[in-house]
């Protein structure tokens, strides 16, 4: 739980900032987090769970 909400606060900071430099706009950052809710949905999302908890655990080992 604590890896998926500072994971969820983490790549919210980074929309902003794309949103910021106008990297990424207002339109485009809307589509994204509507794919992010339906890719959650989805059968995948044990496994991109799974994989971002085995990058975690890998980068506290190095840190």
């Amino acid at each position: 739980m604590v890896v998926s909400l500072s994971t969820v606060v983490l790549l919210g900071i980074v929309v902003i900032a794309m949103i910021r430099q106008r990297v990424l706009g207002p339109g485009a950052a809307t589509i994204a987090a509507l794919f992010g809710f339906c890719l959650a949905s989805t059968g995948l999302a044990p496994t991109i769970n799974e994989a971002i908890a085995s990058i975690s655990a890998e980068l506290s080992r190095i840190a």
